[in-house]
């Protein structure tokens, strides 16, 4: 029987295979384009010193030293314009061991070859070698100190996260997890092709406790159903393994051509089936909370109510058919729908995701109507809803889900506006296409994004559920009560701009609009808080 304390160190182990999955590919560049002895030899460099030195992508170079501060391996100050990186005591021992990481490095650019969801024979042996490696420690002597020890467990836990977070999310997805537990006892020829590489697999696991072995047959422990039951918090992180593989391309070559936002073809730096996979999980544990603002809304006298509901970024349709089943079964307005019919209006940026919102919504039954648009253009969503289907867009609520940090940057919008001036200074690390984007010029770029979408909001308003960043200094002090490091590196790197709760809370303030402080929730409700769920209107 699993104890609380089995669950919190289980828990912190699936932070820091996240941590890894993001750490092992920028530790492995740093060290090779010799940043890491740079560093050592200089103590303290500023970051446009470095970047010119090494001729890197300073936006992206940024991201990287950022998430090794995070890790609580370098010092990270922002000093007015400049940004400031020092070594500290962790630092020379950390670096000593980065060479560690290279083998799951290769591992992960090697099964670039190979199908993103399926096992296959050859990325099945060279992890083989690799996980021989692991098991002996990598030949780490004992004697080491406290403070090395304690780095040296932490790196082995990024090398375990590249192990175990792609063949967790593997099993997950293709349902194997399910099957096995509900086989009770199962061997691996019964659920693979290649039985003695999978068998190998599965005796990794079993040395990591997941499963418990007599002779050819497994059997799930404890432990192993606690992970199996939460593989898709693995998910949105390894989505993101097709740009993390080239992650020393990112930060050192030439990004001017880069185009992660081509709604006509695939897009090149993420699984989106699989992030779509990863999020559903974790972003229907935050549904529930929207419900009672939802009733409450859909519970008002019917002249005041809107006319219906728009939720951006709609993805697979799962929150549309959420919001319809709520409001027909639990509201007044529910009673009175063929009089006063529900327009539901899902709309994204990604025609695949349009495609996979119509099948679910058809199933499902729910009369909905869909649309392309772009967060970042509420002016053309709103002509093209008038055109199409003759509603207005102001006179829907709107909804959306880790969707505004997503927005196209425009670095030329508004240049003859001034930048406005926010109190609070973000910790973050922001780029475009490799370039530097300092915390004052998001904030400035995230006010004149909701300013955009304030004719439409006004009225009824917006729900949204964000997702934040918090200072490398809390994220280090913090090691494996949270995912910030793995958001912060797969966020940098694809050129989104997640903030501080603090400075989202300013924007909307200098905006002039109200949050509804008795629905705002944040979560984990402490400073470690990287998600927030927030209604905003007019004041």
């Amino acid at each position: 029987m699993m104890t609380l304390t089995d669950k919190k160190k289980y828990r912190a182990d699936i932070f820091r295979h996240l941590d890894g999955i993001v750490i092992c590919p920028i530790a492995d560049a740093l060290h090779k384009r010799g940043i890491c002895s740079y560093l050592l030899e200089n103590k303290q460099v500023r970051l446009s010193d470095l970047a010119n030195t090494f001729k890197a992508n300073k936006g992206y170079l940024n991201v990287a030293l950022r998430a090794l501060a995070s890790q609580g391996w370098l010092n990270y100050e922002i000093n007015k314009d400049q940004i400031i990186i020092e070594v500290n005591h962790s630092t020379e021992i950390a670096f000593s061991y980065f060479h560690l990481y290279e083998d799951v490095v290769s591992l992960m650019k090697f099964s670039e070859r190979f199908h993103p969801r399926k096992f296959q024979a050859e990325p099945f042996e060279k992890m083989q070698r690799i996980i021989q490696k692991y098991k002996d420690g990598y030949g780490i002597k004992n004697n080491i100190g406290p403070h090395e020890k304690e780095i040296v467990q932490q790196i082995l836990k990024h090398i375990e996260g590249v192990l175990v977070g792609p063949t967790t999310v593997i099993l997950g997805m293709g349902g194997m997890f399910q099957q096995y537990f509900m086989s009770t006892k199962f061997k691996a020829e019964e659920y693979h092709s290649d039985p003695t590489n999978f068998d190998k697999l599965l005796k990794f696991l079993t040395f990591l406790g997941w499963f418990k072995q007599n002779n050819d047959t497994y059997e799930f422990t404890d432990k192993g159903v606690f992970y199996a039951k939460r593989a898709s918090a693995y998910g949105v992180t390894v989505s993101y393994i097709p740009m993390l593989r080239h992650t020393d391309h990112l930060i050192f070559d030439d990004l001017k051509n880069r185009n992660l936002h081509d709604k006509f073809s695939a897009e090149m730096h993420v699984d989106r089936k699989m992030n779509v996979w990863g999020s559903g999980g974790a972003h229907s544990a935050y549904f529930k909370h929207i419900d009672d603002l939802i009733i409450q809304i859909f519970n008002r006298p019917i002249e005041v109510q809107p006319k219906g509901i728009l939720d951006m970024g709609c993805g697979n349709g799962a929150f549309l058919i959420h919001l319809f089943e709520l409001i027909d079964k639990k509201t007044l307005r529910g009673q009175v729908l063929e009089e006063h019919p529900l327009l539901l209006i899902g709309s994204d940026y990604n025609k695949e995701a349009l495609q996979k919102s119509r099948e679910n919504l058809i199933k499902a039954d729910v009369w909905a109507k869909l649309i392309w648009g772009d967060i970042g253009d509420p002016v053309s969503l709103s002509k093209d809803l008038k055109d199409t289907y003759d509603v207005n867009l102001a006179d829907l609520l709107n909804v959306r889900t880790f969707l505004d940090h997503n927005r196209i940057w425009e670095s030329e919008e508004n240049t003859e506006v001034p930048l406005r001036h926010f109190q609070y200074q973000s910790t973050g690390a922001f780029a475009s296409k490799g370039q530097y984007l300092s915390g004052q010029e998001v904030a400035n770029n995230l006010y004149l994004h909701f300013e955009k979408w304030k004719p439409y909001i006004e009225k009824y308003g917006l729900i949204f559920i964000e997702l934040h960043t918090i200072s490398p200094k809390l994220t280090a002090q913090n090691i494996g009560h949270t995912a910030a490091t793995a958001y912060d590196v797969t966020h940098g790197f694809s050129d989104q701009y997640i903030v501080e709760i603090e400075l989202l809370h300013e924007v909307i303030e200098q905006m002039g609009l109200k949050n509804d402080w008795s629905f705002f929730k944040k979560f984990p409700n402490r400073e470690t808080a990287t998600v927030s769920l927030n209604y905003i209107s007019k004041k």
